[in-house]
């Protein structure tokens, strides 16, 4: 079982920390990403940086704490200023999980670096706190990406809609009733036991951590 060999006390300041760190560069990202497609919203409002505190939400940082998971402070930026449309902000919504990705390969390196050297893994507390850090992020990266709003995913299935001659009101329609069908399957995944959740993520999970090296850690 994932964090079985440290005190409860550890797990949470890992995981608080770890959640802080992949929230902060997933909405730095995003912030990122829309200045560069022509839109200056985001670093007008200060999201154009790595400080978390521009990018924590207070409810969302309150339920790290509580519950150990959380969100940030979504990325306001103008649609009718951003390049290619919604290309673009399919580009700005891909940056938020590429991120993550991209950290989690960084912080997968030690351990993989040391597996290399001396074949078998590192151990100790920081190479657990490693570990948090790629969990957390591989999971926020398949998580966001499913297709659901307001999750970054949604941005690649209007993009499909709208090819496919989806209407403006179909996809505005999808847009309110995105956030109660994802709170329906979370439900239905923790209360009922349906697993719909764990059967979509399940095989992003793992692609990711292929990709980033992962698979020698002990998720």
């Amino acid at each position: 079982m994932l964090f079985s060999g440290i005190s409860s006390f550890d797990t949470v300041v890992f995981m608080v920390v770890a959640l802080i760190l992949a929230i902060t560069f997933h909405e730095a990202a995003h912030a990122w990403m829309a200045t560069r497609l022509g839109d200056d919203t985001p670093k007008m409002m200060g999201r154009l940086t790595l400080n978390p505190l521009a990018h924590l939400d207070p409810i969302g940082t309150l339920l790290i704490f509580v519950v150990g998971f959380g969100w940030g402070r979504p990325v306001m930026y103008n649609p009718n200023n951003i390049k290619s449309g919604r290309f673009g902000e399919m580009l700005i919504a891909l940056a938020g999980p590429f991120a993550n990705v991209i950290m989690a390969f960084v912080f997968a390196l030690p351990g993989r670096i040391y597996l290399l050297q001396h074949s078998s893994l590192p151990q100790g507390q920081i190479y657990v706190f490693l570990a948090t850090v790629v969990t957390l992020n591989i999971f926020l990266a398949a998580f966001n990406l499913i297709p659901i709003p307001p999750l970054d995913g949604s941005k690649i299935l209007y993009l499909i809609l709208e090819n496919f001659g989806a209407s403006p009101r179909s996809i505005i329609a999808l847009e309110q009733m995105g956030p109660m069908l994802l709170l329906i399957l979370i439900l239905a995944d923790r209360l009922l036991g349906t697993h719909i959740l764990q059967t979509l993520l399940e095989p992003v999970i793992i692609l990711l951590q292929w990709i980033v090296g992962s698979t020698s850690l002990p998720f």
